[in-house]
């Protein structure tokens, strides 16, 4: 009896061993079509182009944005997905203005004009324009160490740079984002009339990079004006203060801030065959910033998002769970969009299971990074060899992205893709963000990167946990 226990047993493992083996191999198989359609017959590239050279910068709130959802809605329904759809969201409005002046000027000397471009949600200075003595700082903990004896009437020029011995430059942009973000606001308090900002990027040219900024709730009354430099001009300032402290900086821009507006998310969807009340969720961000046209911030990540679904039609991989894709409005200065559909989600009492998000660039894909339990994570890392043939072995926990980050709640698994960021900063919020830097295998890699990673989140699922009413409040 023990040995036919045995034999049973083996047999059974045997049988297990079989069916894995045959799982993978499928899946393998499954993956490789996904990459094949998207190299062979990509459509991603076609759209960037459109949405980079046909429609350009979509800030919130401007006609190209909402010439963007217009089309991205229109092209996801030439995709016969089973359903697409607008949902409305208030977003702010933001307007640059004429292009931006500054010039520097020692005492009696001559004036030496320097790049520079309004932060978004700056106000703009006198129509004639706003000139006083710059102070450099490194950073927003300098203010309190100056005071306002010798910060008050003066320009706060805050240049500390993204540290180049931090390899992941995400992290050296989030070192640096703060005064970018909040500098105006807490040089105010020490009486500044206005903040010039270097450049959140390694590289070392002519081209400044704009980005958001908040006063938070300090009055119209005390707001000042905040402009970001760039970084070839923020080491001349700082050469020429080294010199002579007694500096001048005059800027002059024209920025302004309107009543919120109406725009959109755009959603397109294809219903699951076995479990339609599963929910995963693909997207990127529709709108960009005005000096580029975009398309590495992040229409990149839109049309990879779009390709997603058509890679699903197009090879005929029918999903288990409801795939949705994203393209949310307004992350660039508000994350209204991802708010938005957040709540809508909750309302309606949605099941997401897992949401990703590409907003990195359409760079080289190396891999994922991933909000999750345990548990989860340990599904994901054996999904890691399926990947290998194509050289993306970066599986890691933290970190997914900003517009699906208000659908956490403890059982959703956020991933963002994590394509090689060496040169994102580069392009990022610059006038040199535009179609010709992206490279098209490159974008196509990206987005069967993506497909291939939802195709074993529907396939295979994720295990949730029960949560007490204590948490559920």
């Amino acid at each position: 009896m023990k040995y036919i226990a045995t034999c049973f047993f083996l047999f059974c493992l045997a049988i297990s061993a079989s069916a894995q083996t045959s799982a993978a191999q499928e899946d393998s198989l499954n993956l490789r079509k996904l990459y094949d359609m998207s190299l062979l017959n990509g459509q991603s590239y076609e759209w960037l182009d459109h949405l980079s050279n046909k429609i350009g910068g979509r800030l919130s709130g401007s006609v190209n944005a909402e010439r963007a959802v217009q089309y991205t809605k229109d092209e996801l329904e030439k995709l016969g997905l089973d359903k697409v759809w607008l949902q409305p969201v208030m977003v702010p409005k933001w307007t640059r203005g004429v292009k931006e002046y500054a010039y520097v000027q020692a005492a009696g000397g001559p004036t030496n004009v320097v790049n520079i471009v309004a932060l978004g949600g700056s106000v703009a200075t006198p129509d004639t324009g706003l000139r006083a003595n710059v102070i450099e700082v490194q950073g927003l903990e300098d203010l309190q160490l100056y005071g306002k004896g010798q910060i008050e009437g003066k320009i706060v020029f805050f240049n500390r740079p993204m540290p180049p011995d931090v390899i992941q430059t995400f992290s050296a942009y989030g070192g640096c984002v703060d005064q970018r973000y909040s500098g105006a606001k807490e040089a105010a308090k020490y009486g500044a009339v206005g903040v010039i900002v270097r450049s959140l990027t390694h590289k070392i040219d002519h081209y400044p990079h704009t980005g958001s900024m908040s006063y938070g709730d300090m009055p119209d009354s005390k707001r000042i004006p905040a402009a970001a430099i760039s970084t070839q001009d923020a080491e001349y300032l700082s050469s020429m203060l080294k010199l002579n402290t007694d500096l001048d900086f005059y800027f002059k821009m024209s920025p302004r801030n309107y009543p919120d507006v109406e725009s959109h998310n755009v959603i397109g969807e294809i219903t699951g065959s076995e479990k339609p009340e599963e929910i995963i969720v693909v997207g990127g961000h529709l709108d960009s910033w005005d000096l580029g046209d975009g398309a590495h911030d992040d229409g990149a990540g839109v049309v990879q998002s779009m390709e997603v679904l058509r890679l699903f039609k197009e090879t005929g991989i029918r999903p288990k769970r409801t795939i949705r894709v994203v393209l949310f409005m307004n992350e660039e200065n508000g994350l209204r969009g991802g708010n938005k559909y957040a709540d809508v989600a909750k309302q309606k009492k949605e099941n997401h299971i897992f949401a990703l998000e590409s907003d990195a660039g359409g760079f080289t894909p190396r891999g994922f990074s991933f909000n999750a339990r345990p548990s989860q994570f340990e599904k994901i890392q054996n999904w890691e060899p399926l990947f290998k043939p194509y050289l993306i072995h970066y599986f890691e926990l933290g970190g997914s992205g900003a517009d699906i980050s208000p659908l956490e709640n403890g059982n959703t698994v956020l991933a963002g893709l994590r394509p090689d960021s060496q040169r994102y900063f580069d392009y990022h919020h610059a006038a040199t963000d535009t179609f010709d830097a992206v490279n098209k295998r490159e974008l196509e890699l990206g987005a069967a990167t993506m497909a291939s990673l939802v195709y074993l989140v529907d396939k295979y699922g994720f295990d949730r946990i029960q949560k007490s009413p204590e948490i559920l409040k």
